[in-house]
């Protein structure tokens, strides 16, 4: 079995860390994307199965639980699962390249413990609550419930900063991007 190493970003919704993320994909070949297992519903015509999202009923789902497929689930909103799939990550590896993740803060948790040194965990944050909401209000896919949801699951995660192994603000993207691409190059080549 072939193994890499793991780069964790983690972050309240809208904080800026899937665009953190794709930006690095681009700018370093050899980091793979762990695409998530969810039961949530696709955002959009623009959401692909096998690309942005492994999207499973709820039933299938329960099914790798029962059969100890995922690294790391939870259940983020009622009804709504989500999971890292241990193939994926072995799928990634075998192709060669370093695993890298967007993920949930308790997601980015559990897999900062299951990698150990293996991985880097970084948590991503806005300045400060109102920017989050405005991002999530800009998005144009939050109800003001969900938006309220949203901001109050995210001072919630905001408590558990200091558990990962940076915390990167996102207050000006190009400024964030190169700090991103400084860590991650950094813990790729460490031996």
């Amino acid at each position: 079995m072939s193994t890499g190493k793991a780069i964790i970003f983690s972050a309240p919704s809208g904080s800026g860390k899937t665009t953190i993320v794709r930006h690095l994909i681009k700018k370093f070949p050899n980091l793979g994307f762990s695409i998530s297992a969810c039961t949530r519903d696709k955002r959009g015509r623009s959401e692909q199965n096998g690309k942005d999202y492994y999207f499973l009923t709820p039933e299938a789902f329960k099914q790798k639980i029962d059969q100890d497929e995922f690294i790391e689930w939870e259940e983020v909103y009622e009804g709504n699962f989500y999971g890292t799939l241990k193939e994926e990550i072995q799928r990634i590896w075998d192709a060669g390249k370093h695993v890298i993740f967007d993920v949930d803060v308790k997601g980015g948790l559990n897999l900062k413990k299951y990698f150990g040194d293996r991985g880097l965990a970084i948590f991503v944050k806005v300045p400060n609550i109102e920017d989050l909401a405005n991002r999530l209000r800009d998005r144009g896919t939050e109800t003001e419930e969900s938006l309220s949801r949203r901001i109050y699951k995210a001072k919630f995660e905001m408590g558990f900063q200091d558990k990962f192994d940076i915390i990167l603000v996102n207050e000006e993207l190009d400024r964030s991007f190169a700090e991103a691409e400084k860590l991650v190059g950094d813990f790729i080549n460490q031996k």
